[in-house]
């Protein structure tokens, strides 16, 4: 499943299709996640895929579960279903069996570094989600602590929205909202720590949860880099944008076009698929590989 754009009939009912991932209905309360090579920014799906993507997210998502799976229980039923499965080679290493939870309508963000829609809401209000930072702070400026700021859910081609901890509270309940606070910062703490030791600076990150028989899970992915900012150690430099093992590489050829992120999106030419390829390899070759 190179750089599909469209599902894949594996013989199963196709239950969604999300920026990146087909979901399937596997039963006895499980579901088949596909990860393919589709490519979102600003949250658009692109017509044109990465080669290899799908692989990495989900070698990496299943990396981050293992090691977390201390911290907070997750979905994973069978990490690679089709491993011995000639007839689906093409879904070896990009598919996973998980358990059907109820998906929280929250997303998780933790935020360890200034940038994105952080640092814009900083310079007008020297504010992250309502939570007050120091003065003097620029772009790429280490955070005292890693903040929990989490957003609504969109649908595919609308914004997520960030929102206060107390909105949070609302949507989820109080208990269930530090629930997920309490899990995300652990989980961002040890992974950014562990990343650290290996060049990758996890800038930021989301993490998704959701409930199963009233526990709760880690669900989704796990700190890949469509979920997270990752940054090479030796090219950190804040008060600048930084470079990236991610695909805001991808987000950065984007706005030099005369494009209004909104659907369809522009094909990518083919140096900068090779380039975001070679960068997502690098993000699992760091963190994992070696």
């Amino acid at each position: 499943m190179t750089s599909t754009v469209e599902p894949r009939d594996i013989g199963l009912p196709l239950i969604a299709r999300g920026k990146a991932r087909d979901i399937y209905d596997s039963g006895e309360g499980t579901m088949l996640i596909v990860t393919t090579d589709r490519l979102s920014a600003f949250d658009v799906i692109l017509p044109t895929g990465i080669p290899g993507k799908g692989i990495v997210l989900t070698q990496l998502s299943n990396f981050w579960f293992t090691k977390t799976a201390s911290i907070i229980p997750n979905h994973i039923v069978d990490a690679d279903p089709y491993a011995d499965d000639p007839a689906n080679a093409d879904l070896k290493g990009r598919s996973v069996i998980v358990r059907k939870a109820q998906a929280l309508p929250v997303e998780a963000i933790v935020r360890g570094y200034l940038t994105g829609s952080g640092l814009k809401e900083y310079q007008r209000s020297g504010t992250v989600c309502g939570i007050a930072l120091p003065e003097g702070l620029v772009d790429g400026s280490k955070l005292p602590e890693p903040l929990f700021t989490p957003s609504t859910k969109a649908a595919v081609g609308d914004h997520d929205e960030n929102i206060s901890f107390e909105a949070a509270a609302k949507l989820l309940g109080d208990d269930v909202a530090a629930q997920v606070r309490d899990a995300a910062l652990r989980i961002y703490t040890y992974a950014a720590a562990y990343a650290l030791e290996r060049g990758i600076i996890i800038a930021d990150t989301k993490f998704e949860f959701g409930l199963l028989d009233g526990e709760l899970i880690l669900i989704d992915e796990a700190l890949t880099p469509d979920s997270s900012r990752f940054w090479p150690v030796d090219g950190y430099a804040p008060g600048q944008a930084q470079p990236s093992f991610d695909k805001q590489y991808v987000r950065d050829y984007l706005e030099t076009l005369d494009w209004d992120k909104t659907a369809p999106g522009p094909e990518l030419p083919a140096d900068v698929v090779t380039k975001t390829a070679e960068k997502y390899a690098e993000a699992w070759r760091r963190l994992v590989a070696e």
